[in-house]
């Protein structure tokens, strides 16, 4: 009897193909729905965003934008990246024909315990790097920071403490999760998934120093490593997160601290070098974790439908043994009996069953 084979595991980048019908073209065309439809989500929130500005009586700059301030500012941009996340989710749900879920981790879901013991992990990194990156001088010609006050400090931090997660998430499921898993659809080599979205990502943020975008290509390898060894984005999304909330609050406890924009592409050399080793310094910690504590790395893949065999009445031993869906090497299925699929007694030749002393008949009679 041939034993039915086990299900191919398929770690994260691989993911794409969980769906039940999947097709070459869901991943490529999910990418350009994924571009469109977030465009048109942008354009709808800018919109509205102008609206509200002018029915408010805010002030317009010279391309008619609304003049919010700082903060208010800061928040729509926060928003409007954190955006991204349910149009993620959408087009892995109906254009990639699968769990949303399984762009979050390879257990469908987002792993609340492995997130929170990530960011523990990265709050003492992340404050020993911004510690060291205090105490490199200052750009000569650049004037002294001035304390912003506690008042204003503080509702900057409570509107930071709300967004800046959502929005770091925003960018991992789109770089570590949907791009990562669209080309480990086509490529079973981890680091082939890894490094172009890594490349994309350092890309995105704008072309500053070479030194900052060596800093956020090293970012971008080391947490698409870090999804593909924990199967999941919480490793990636918790030092995303910790850092820009950190990057954020000290820029808001400066006065116009939060009006710059600056961002890590334009970071210099010394900068990169803090950033870097404590990129290095999480990334170890994590690794770590996942020897204690292994996560889930790998999902099953859907089985295609095992055929069902087809009786019919008066058909022969051989001609059953030539057109059975399982000649070939398919698996037998178990004991026959109810439930199986399969009958108690196979028909004898003539259409009765080999011991049937209820009708009169022996086998072989052709009847009446």
């Amino acid at each position: 009897m041939t034993q039915p084979q086990s299900a191919e595991q398929l770690p994260y980048h691989r993911l794409a193909r969980l769906a039940p019908r999947y097709g070459w073209w869901r991943p490529l065309t999910g990418t350009l729905v994924l571009a469109v439809a977030y465009l048109i989500t942008m354009v709808v929130l800018m919109t509205v965003l102008a609206a509200l500005g002018s029915a408010m009586g805010y002030p317009e700059d010279g391309d008619g934008w609304p003049q919010f301030g700082p903060v208010m500012e800061t928040a729509t941009d926060l928003f409007a990246i954190a955006a991204g996340i349910p149009v993620v989710l959408l087009t892995v749900r109906w254009v990639g024909g699968r769990r949303a879920g399984t762009v979050s981790s390879v257990t469908g879901r987002l792993r609340w315990r492995w997130l929170l013991l990530c960011v523990l992990t990265a709050l003492p990194v992340v404050a020993l790097s911004m510690g060291g990156l205090s105490l490199l001088p200052a750009d000569a010609g650049e004037p002294a920071a001035r304390w912003a006050g506690w008042a204003a400090f503080g509702r900057a931090l409570a509107v930071l403490v709300v967004l800046v997660p959502f929005q770091a998430a925003a960018e991992e499921y789109v770089f570590r999760g949907w791009l990562t898993q669209t080309a480990g659809a086509f490529l079973r080599s981890p680091w082939a998934a890894v490094l172009p979205q890594a490349a994309l990502f350092a890309a995105a943020h704008g072309w500053g120093t070479p030194w900052g975008f060596a800093d956020l290509l090293v970012f971008g390898a080391c947490a698409g490593w870090l999804t593909w060894r924990t199967g999941g984005l919480e490793a990636s999304i918790a030092l995303h997160s910790v850092n820009n909330l950190f990057a954020f609050g000290v820029s808001a406890a400066v006065v116009d601290g939060l009006a710059g924009d600056e961002t890590a592409a334009d970071a210099g050399w010394q900068v990169v070098a803090l950033d870097v080793l404590g990129i290095a310094l999480y990334t170890a910690a994590v690794a770590w974790w996942a020897r204690r504590r292994p996560p889930q790395r790998t999902a099953a893949a859907p089985r295609p439908p095992v055929p069902q065999p087809v009786f019919v009445p008066g058909l022969s031993y051989a001609d059953a043994a030539r057109t059975s869906p399982y000649r070939s090497g398919h698996p037998v299925p178990g004991p026959a009996g109810p439930g199986t699929g399969w009958p108690d007694r196979l028909p004898a030749p003539g259409g009765l069953t080999a011991s049937d002393p209820a009708s009169g008949r022996t086998p072989g009679d052709p009847g009446r």
